[in-house]
């Protein structure tokens, strides 16, 4: 394996009381870098994080941290390169979060556990990377779930650790806290280069954040890569056996399952103004059509995933006659047009957005509504 790696493991089998859950895990990251472990409920991927911090023994393989067998390290040597944060909620009685970021220094500390004043001066520190100094005197128990996974994140940061596991540590957090949650995740390892192992559930998240992820299905890494290598159209609906609705990994959007049948409304789309109309139609099960869009369009990604036909061109192209033929001909079938973009907004294509926006005007006046 390439010494480059800071983490990596060879044949790595999981799993509980001699079954193998995961087997022949093969995962690696250099320093700095986040891994996301993503996959179905029950794939495996708190085994995988359970087995590299030992509350688990493997089944086979060896898990390697920093060139060495991480299986053979001593507990103390251990805590000091890595720290874990786990899903289950403690309950520490009558702590400040000050006093709950203290004990990630006990590695550190002599037989009676007492703190000296760099110790002290670590929990500061490790309070000021997760932006949770005005929190230090503060009940650990009466703070909030975004709050309390701030502090544990801290405890774990004052162990000096150079690896961070987590176990879905956004799993109680509103939006705001998930972000500001993952953006510390971030600037650590982009400035201190500590290294992230974690599993999420957010796919899109996990696009953004990740060095590199790895997809856990019917007990083996189905895919392992970076980004880009991992989303790749189709794969995600094939890795969750999605069968209802879809993922657009071009945009990192589900979508709930789109209306079938012969298209009923138009949808004038384009500059995303499109989407929220898209979405509105799917709530109501009424199948329609939309266009004209290019392949880089904000809409494009919803349309491709919620519309029964969409007429198209590739990025950046002209409008050729038959594409607005095609959509002319949509216009003709359906009983309604939508048109939530002005053909001003369209810039160089504004007379072709003129001229379909004026056409199913014209038509919608001897047929039925035309919206704008």
């Amino acid at each position: 394996m390439n010494s480059d790696f800071y983490f990596y493991t060879r044949d790595l089998t999981v799993g509980y009381e001699g079954n193998p859950l995961v087997k022949h895990i093969e995962i690696h990251l250099k320093k700095g870098e986040i891994l996301t472990l993503i996959g179905p409920n029950g794939a495996g991927k708190t085994t995988i994080l359970r087995s590299i911090i030992r509350q688990l023994k493997p089944l086979g393989g060896v898990v390697f941290l920093d060139g060495k067998d991480l299986g053979r390290m001593g507990a103390k040597e251990l805590s000091k390169k890595l720290s874990v944060v786990l899903t289950e909620r403690i309950h520490p009685e009558r702590m400040t979060c000050e006093q709950v970021v203290e004990t990630g220094r006990y590695p550190y500390t002599g037989t009676f556990g007492v703190l000296s004043k760099e110790d002290h001066r670590i929990v500061r520190e490790s309070l000021k990377l997760v932006h949770g100094e005005e929190l230090a005197g503060e009940d650990f128990e009466k703070v909030s779930d975004g709050q309390r996974q701030r502090i544990m994140l801290a405890r774990a940061l004052s162990q000096e650790p150079e690896l961070i596991v987590l176990d879905e540590p956004t799993s109680f957090l509103d939006v705001r806290h998930k972000l500001e949650f993952l953006s510390v995740l971030q600037e650590l390892s982009r400035q201190q280069k500590l290294s992230v192992i974690l599993s999420l559930h957010e796919l899109d998240l996990a696009e953004r954040i990740s060095h590199k992820i790895a997809c856990i299905k019917e007990n083996q890494i189905h895919r392992f890569g970076s980004p880009k290598e991992i989303f790749t159209p189709g794969y995600i609906r094939e890795l969750y056996q999605i069968t209802m609705g879809d993922y657009g990994e071009w945009s990192g959007t589900p979508e709930l399952q789109a209306a079938k049948g012969e298209p009923l409304v138009f949808v004038i789309g384009g500059n995303g103004k499109g989407t929220a109309v898209y979405r509105q139609l799917q709530r109501q099960g009424v199948p329609f059509a939309t266009g004209i869009l290019w392949e880089n369009d904000l809409d494009y990604p919803a349309a491709r995933m919620l519309a029964e036909k969409v007429v198209w061109e590739p990025a950046f192209c002209q409008i050729r006659p038959q594409t607005m033929g095609q959509a002319k001909r949509l216009i003709d079938q359906c009983k309604k047009v939508i048109c939530p973009v002005q053909p001003k907004e369209m810039g160089m294509f504004y007379s072709e957005f003129l001229e379909l926006f004026q056409y199913g005007k014209e038509k919608q006046t001897t047929q039925a509504a035309f919206e704008c």
